[in-house]
């Protein structure tokens, strides 16, 4: 059976909904943060890098939250929470998780911890200043997309692997000044996906309560 190990609220959320979308069996393992279990010797074992989550599928252990989520989707294939491969929209599928993961996930990291970037509180402060600036960018650009994409999905009509990221990352602002739910298509996106009894399901199990989003 799958294992996902996790902390509440923190970047297994996006697999852990997309594995209750799925419908496949697995095994939710806490890794304590407040215990600094992450940092165990058991764990570094399984994630080198001390971050979570961890999948680990038979004899394959695998880290970063995109490569969960794509090992997911290609050992589910019919369940369609990708593209055809080949097709243009494998690749905008491909361009959108890049693109969160890479840059709007990166900058909330920027954002939650300022103090890695810098000596001086005050710096601290500036930095993380100028990361929620960089973030309501990249929330407009994404707010922007929906209107186009047809909705009520990032690619359209039907859900993908992306949409659970999007909702994850998106909950990760609901505390900034103008968090995504501010923004007419994300708040819209955001209502819907919360709604659905799978992403309801993986909140309830994870112990995350309001705000959602």
């Amino acid at each position: 059976m799958l294992k996902l190990y996790y902390y509440p609220g923190n970047a297994n959320l996006a697999p852990h909904m997309l594995l209750e979308e799925l419908g496949v069996p697995y095994e939710l393992v806490l890794v304590d943060r407040t215990k600094d279990a992450h940092h165990s010797a058991q764990y570094l074992k399984l994630n080198p890098n001390g971050r979570i989550p961890t999948l680990v599928d038979g004899d394959l252990v695998l880290f970063e939250t995109a490569a969960i989520c794509l090992h997911l989707v290609d050992q589910n294939p019919d369940a369609g929470f990708a593209p055809a491969v080949g097709t243009n929209e494998r690749a905008h599928f491909y361009k959108w998780l890049v693109y969160l993961t890479n840059t709007l996930q990166a900058e909330l990291i920027t954002y939650f911890y300022p103090e890695r970037l810098v000596d001086e509180e005050c710096a601290a402060a500036q930095v993380k200043a100028h990361a929620e600036a960089r973030v309501g960018g990249m929330l407009d650009l994404l707010d922007k997309t929906l209107a186009e994409s047809g909705g009520p999905f990032l690619l359209g009509q039907r859900i993908t692997a992306v949409d659970p990221y999007l909702f994850m990352l998106s909950r990760w602002t609901r505390m900034m000044h103008n968090p995504a739910r501010n923004r007419p298509h994300l708040g819209a996106f955001l209502t819907m996906m919360v709604e659905r009894p799978a992403i309801r399901r993986a909140l309830e199990q994870e112990g995350l309560g309001d705000p959602l989003f």
